[in-house]
């Protein structure tokens, strides 16, 4: 089957998607810009930050954009072909995954740039809010650990002899392509913060920088400074997110997206070119049966392994804790909320599309960092032409790619993580930020430590398990919101419910599996995993029994809990 016919077949989906189903949804909201924002009445300059939609979609498509989408459909095919994950990324994005975004999106703006969990407190009772508030860090620390994880594999690999006779690294050419791309985003805040200039102009001097960083990272003496072991990077990146996460958004997370959305952007148009003109079949089965023990069964685990590329519960915390603090006019929810999902859907057909082009002799056995790399290298191959000092150009800048989307989402998780500990022990101000902040990244470095980084394809399925059951969640927390104002939630409700039976079947199995063998051999990475699942069905629970009662007072006329 022709490559090309496939995408545009997806791309067709997404761009009606958006005009039709997208739109019919932002009316029910009812978005007004003369209703002003918590950005314009609360800006303070470090949180709560005005922000142009175009600057804002980069910033928060590079938040939201990070490993799901590259390696879940990567592994999505590997295991059971390439139709099962077409038909979810497709039709689940635009029913399921963006609707969820752009509801989250408004419910935050409308209750004043508060979290998800927040929402929950207010029309559901503090029980609520407390189940959900524990769930969500506990989901953000398996973020955290997987895209931790997930980075470090692209700062690794061996030293390569050239034919030139000089030595390249390729893991450490990333690693330095993707240093010098943070220093550059530190000053391009700087410059944004005392000159103010206009985007294009901050477009057309930086975004040459970056690829200037990705050039650097080729040359033989700079690939070869950066190689560490994994464990000296799980320390290092973590060190970063706490950083990150301290200082104001307009220092890092502002300067850093609007720059990687640029990168997410060129790795989207190498991927078009590689798609529409490279030529290329599909390579792959559209049907396999999976042969792996834990993990095989299509339903539920093709949902959840996916995960951020069709329907992600993290996005509605981006949305909630920075995006919606930076939304200066309510109808920019759309784009920014319902169509950054849609681009990120895009990214996972991409992402997709590497693993199509590659032979299954390739594919046997190759970690998706490993496949997605080579994958663009073959698209960028019309583009930056053939020779060595090419190929490698087209390496790094895959390679680096692929950190960006995940650097962009581990210092916004840290930060978010930040915001739930203090909300839910009361410790404002500077130094409950930072033991707040220690807390959200010291339990990753642990359970990474313990040999988290040893079973990824175990802890990416408990990530995808808890992201998404925390998705039917917050769609379950938008609905009793939208019932409690007499609108519809049908729309709202029916997705919530689906997403609520797949995680909640997933994340049972995790359980089991876990308890079993805590209660044979103690408490080792899969007893602590199945310890985990069980917390979270039990805060699950909680939640649901909340809401259900929640629906019951509406019902009877009684006014919401007080908060």
């Amino acid at each position: 089957m022709p490559l090309p016919l496939l995408a545009v077949a997806v791309l067709g989906v997404l761009a009606a998607g958006y005009l039709l189903y997208g739109r019919f949804v932002a009316r029910q909201y009812a978005l007004d810009d003369a209703r002003a924002t918590p950005a314009t009445t609360r800006a303070d300059g470090v949180d709560f930050v005005p922000t142009g939609r175009f600057y804002l979609l980069g910033q928060h498509f590079s938040a939201i954009a990070a490993a799901g989408p590259i390696v879940g459909p990567i592994l999505a095919c590997q295991t059971w072909g390439w139709l099962p994950c077409v038909l979810w990324i497709g039709l689940g994005v635009v029913f399921v995954g963006a609707v969820h975004d752009l509801t989250a999106l408004v419910a935050s703006v409308r209750h004043g740039a508060t979290s998800i969990a927040d929402v929950a407190r207010r029309h559901l009772g503090r029980r609520a809010w407390l189940a959900l508030t524990a769930f969500i860090w506990l989901a953000l620390v398996y973020v955290i650990v997987a895209f931790t994880d997930a980075t470090t594999g692209t700062f690794l690999g061996n030293v390569e002899e050239l034919p030139d006779g000089t030595s390249f690294h390729k893991g450490g050419g990333v690693a330095a392509a993707a240093t010098l791309y943070l220093t550059v985003a530190v000053l391009m805040g700087f410059v944004v913060r005392r000159f103010a200039p206009r985007t294009w102009v901050l477009s057309a001097v930086f975004v040459p920088l970056v690829l200037g960083c990705v050039w650097l990272g080729t040359v033989g003496d700079v690939s070869m400074v950066l190689r560490f072991g994994p464990t000296t990077w799980y320390v290092v990146i973590l060190v970063y997110c706490v950083v990150a996460s301290m200082v104001p958004v307009w220092a890092l997370l502002q300067p850093r997206g609007f720059l990687g959305g640029f990168v997410l952007y060129l790795a989207l148009l190498a991927g078009v070119v590689g798609v529409l003109f490279g030529g290329h079949e599909v390579r792959q089965p559209a049907v396999a049966a999976a042969t792996d023990g834990f993990g095989k069964d299509l339903f539920p685990f093709l949902f959840v392994t996916i995960a951020c590329g069709a329907c992600s519960g993290f996005h509605g915390l981006v949305c909630g804790g920075t995006t919606s603090k930076q939304i200066s006019k309510e109808s920019h929810c759309r784009p920014v909320g319902y169509g950054a999902m849609l681009l990120e859907a895009f990214v996972a057909l991409i992402a997709l599309s590497t693993v199509l082009v590659l032979s299954p002799a390739e594919v046997k056995g190759a970690k998706p960092g490993a496949i997605y790399t080579e994958g663009i290298a073959r698209f960028l191959a019309p583009i930056v032409g053939g020779g060595q000092a090419a190929h490698d150009f087209a390496r790094v800048f895959a390679g680096m790619a692929f950190s960006t989307f995940v650097f962009d989402t581990l210092d916004v998780a840290t930060r978010l993580g930040r915001y739930l500990l203090q909300e839910l022990f009361g410790a404002p101000g500077r130094r409950g930020a930072l033991v707040a902040t220690l807390a959200t990244a010291a339990v990753p470095l642990g359970i990474l430590f313990a040999g988290g980084g040893a079973a990824f394809a175990r802890n990416w399925l408990l990530f995808g398990s808890a992201n998404q059951l925390l998705a039917g969640l917050t769609f379950l927390s938008c609905a009793v919101w939208l019932r409690s104002t007499g609108r519809r939630c049908w729309y709202v409700l029916a997705p919530g419910v689906f997403v609520l039976a797949i995680t909640t079947w997933s994340v049972g199995q995790h359980a089991h599996r876990g308890l079993a063998s805590l209660l044979a051999h103690g408490l080792d990475l899969e007893g602590l995993n199945g310890l985990v699942a069980t917390a979270m069905l039990g805060l699950s629970a909680v939640f649901l029994v909340e809401a259900w009662r929640a629906t019951r007072r509406l019902r009877a006329g009684a006014p919401p809990p007080a908060a």
